[in-house]
């Protein structure tokens, strides 16, 4: 993986986050690894209760590079990305990970009732509610923790770890390497 596709994919995630529109993201199913990007980036997301987000690519492939997973719940609570786990809608909302979670069959409604709210605002006052949220992110270093991210996960696709992992889902399959991975086998050579 080069720097600059990484660069680019950080960057077109956070065009979401930067455009001057507020970006709304329902999350029906599954939002994992790089996936969870889409969401987080977003202005507000909501999940269904039982839809999984996480990154278990940090168990041996991957860092998340657009550092929202820091940015929306805050350092302490960003830690349970340690373990590469998955968690529902439910404990993503009460850790503030997303704004909030709902039964499946309302995800629709309930993720179309913010943007009809804000209807009435003046596009203008959007774009400069949104401008200074997103430069207190900007104060606080966003960009050099994804540039330092993006470097990261570049690195961790190349060690001795990562690059067995690789092998053995070329040699099992995903799911099976996955498997035994998350079984307690060792990983790495």
């Amino acid at each position: 993986m080069d720097y600059r596709r990484k660069f680019d994919d950080t960057t077109c995630f956070m065009s979401l986050r930067r455009g001057h529109k507020p970006v709304f993201s329902p999350v029906p199913g599954a939002a994992i690894g790089g996936g969870t990007d889409r969401a987080l980036c977003s202005d507000i997301a909501v999940m269904a209760e039982d839809a999984k987000i996480g990154y278990p690519p940090v168990w041996v492939r991957g860092c998340p590079q657009t550092a929202t997973w820091v940015c929306r719940p805050g350092a302490e609570r960003a830690k349970l990305l340690l373990a590469g786990d998955l968690i529902d809608g439910r404990i993503a909302a009460a850790m503030g990970l997303v704004a909030r979670s709902v039964p499946a069959a309302d995800l629709g409604e309930t993720a179309d009732a913010r943007p009809r709210r804000m209807t009435g605002v003046p596009r203008n006052h959007l774009m400069i509610q949104k401008m200074v949220i997103n430069q207190a992110y900007a104060n606080m270093g966003l960009q050099t923790t994804q540039t330092m991210a993006t470097l990261l996960d570049g690195i961790t696709r190349h060690t001795p770890e990562g690059n067995h992992f690789k092998e053995r889902c070329e040699q099992l399959g995903f799911k099976a390497a996955v498997g035994e991975r998350d079984g307690g086998a060792p990983i790495g050579p």
